[in-house]
């Protein structure tokens, strides 16, 4: 059978990395095929190459058997392959119509015919069984619908391949169900969709096939109903189900120390489902999961970064009325974000200013700490940390990430914190750095600080946690304790398996 597009030993490098590796790839018509893995694994690049906006390396792309060379987007969108990405990317100032005829407007005698625009703008939106007022604008509407119009607009009369990225994302249980259902009459009328995502339920219920990709390779390929979800994610995280020979010495008892924090039905609509979590003093609780699986917003939730909807969270017994990182703070809690550039460090301050900022923070901008204590404080992280800089007053963006991560750190650290929230601790940095940032974790639990911490390393997780909230599609599902934590266990947990 001819696949609708196919394929074939399709590489493509970048400076330092080779981002897919002779993938080869087929989807027929009349299909929703899943295409799934964890970050860094390829999935973009290979969707870039498919509609147009990269080209491969090497390797050779067949639509309905007959080889296409994808120049543009554009071009591939003349050859009826579109796309529609997590970001709706239209304008939501603008109206539906505007939205949908946008740069394909219908003219007579050289001007934008209107009437005739709306005509084609409900047209493509009763292809969806769309009946919405096409002259309201775009961002009056709900994201789901604004992903339908986003789709609408991605269809032509001849589309024969549609590429969904995270098209469920920003869209509650019920929202997904109506995308869900556009998905599957579009299937029925012969579309080939691409469909990518983190949740594996939503998988396990759109998806006709699966295929695996893992650095830059596919390793795996399969009909959705012969792949059950404890294979899937092991083929996604890369081995096979198996025990940690050793976990570090003390990690797997149980602390017995003060509570110190509580949430109970702690969420926010669309970001995360109302989750219970405890932490202990001198406890290491992980947050395990999938990407996407809910573990930064569980971080964030707690830390109050991201505002609660539902729920209430106690500190040393004491209720949060004010949910904001700047009471998070005054209550005893630090948080490390994940993307160091974006959300942590300031690359333009020098290491000293980047250390002492949530102190200063904390007491005040009108409380101004001294020079001189500026100044130990640096030190004294500088020589704890090990943080390989000439001198405090380097600029930290100039460190390298490892040593970043330590700054980080360190600035939560003089904060005095009870509690510290640390959101993928040794992502993008090298062996070295990672060990002593695990052994850091270690020391801090022993002198009775309180971790909560994500990562998406399962072996790191298995090595330093008390307890491992497990998640996935954001919700908590389980909970792993003391001597039953292992790798085996978390996969089972995260599939939906008895343990």
């Amino acid at each position: 059978m001819t696949a609708r597009i196919e394929m074939a030993g399709v590489s493509k490098a970048f400076p330092g990395v080779r981002a897919l590796e002779r993938v080869d790839i087929r989807i027929e018509s009349g299909e929703v095929h899943a295409l799934m893995g964890e970050n860094g694994a390829g999935k973009s690049t290979l969707i870039k190459i498919m509609t147009g906006a990269l080209r491969s390396d090497e390797g050779e792309i067949r639509l309905d058997g007959r080889p296409v060379q994808l120049d543009s987007p554009g071009h591939a969108r003349a050859l009826g392959i579109g796309a529609v990405y997590q970001e709706v990317n239209l304008v939501p100032t603008m109206s539906v119509t505007k939205n949908l005829t946008l740069g394909r407007e219908p003219r007579r005698f050289g001007l934008i015919s209107w009437r005739e625009a709306r005509v084609r703008a409900r047209e493509k939106l009763r292809r969806l069984k769309l009946d919405i007022d096409v002259e309201r604008s775009l961002g009056s509407y709900s994201v789901a619908v604004q992903q339908l119009i986003a789709i609408a607009r991605a269809l032509e009369d001849d589309t024969r391949v549609l590429v969904l990225d995270e098209p469920t994302a920003s869209l509650d249980a019920n929202e997904t169900e109506l995308l869900f259902q556009v998905v599957r009459d579009l299937k029925d009328h012969g579309l080939a969709i691409v469909f990518i995502t983190h949740f594996i339920d939503q998988v396990y219920r759109i998806a006709d096939r699966i295929s695996v990709l893992r650095n830059g390779r596919l390793v795996g390929v399969a009909a959705t109903a012969e792949l059950p979800p404890l294979k899937l994610i092991s083929l996604m995280l890369g081995r096979e189900l198996e025990h940690v020979e050793e976990r570090l010495a003390g990690s797997a008892a149980l602390t017995e120390g003060e509570q110190v924090l509580v949430a109970e039905g702690l969420g926010r609509r669309q970001s995360m489902a109302p989750f219970d979590l405890s932490l202990r003093a001198g406890e290491v609780v992980g947050l395990a999961g999938l990407l996407g699986s809910g573990r930064t917003e569980v971080a964030k939730l707690i830390f109050g970064a991201i505002k609660p909807d539902s729920g209430r969270l106690q500190v040393g017994g004491s209720p949060m009325t004010t949910h904001s990182p700047r009471q998070s703070l005054r209550h005893g809690m630090a948080f490390c974000p994940e993307n160091r550039k974006a959300e942590g460090i300031f690359g333009e301050l020098t290491v000293r200013e980047n250390i002492v900022l949530a102190l200063q923070s904390k007491r005040g901008w009108l409380r101004r700490l001294p020079k001189n204590e500026q100044d130990e404080l640096a030190e004294e992280m500088i020589r704890t940390l090990a943080i390989a800089t000439s001198d405090a007053d380097k600029p930290a963006g100039q460190l390298s990430g490892g040593n970043q991560q330590k700054v980080m750190l360190a600035r939560s650290l003089v904060s005095g914190p009870r509690i510290l929230i640390l959101d993928e601790p040794t992502r993008g940095i090298d062996v070295g750095a990672h060990a002593e940032i695990v052994m850091l974790i270690r020391n801090l639990c022993a002198r009775g600080l309180a971790l909560l911490v994500a990562s998406s390393e399962l072996d790191e997780l298995v090595t330093v946690s008390n307890r491992i909230a497990v998640l996935r599609d954001r919700r908590k599902i389980g909970e792993i304790s003391s001597a039953d934590i292992t790798r085996e266990a978390v996969i089972r947990t995260i599939a939906g398996a008895s343990s």
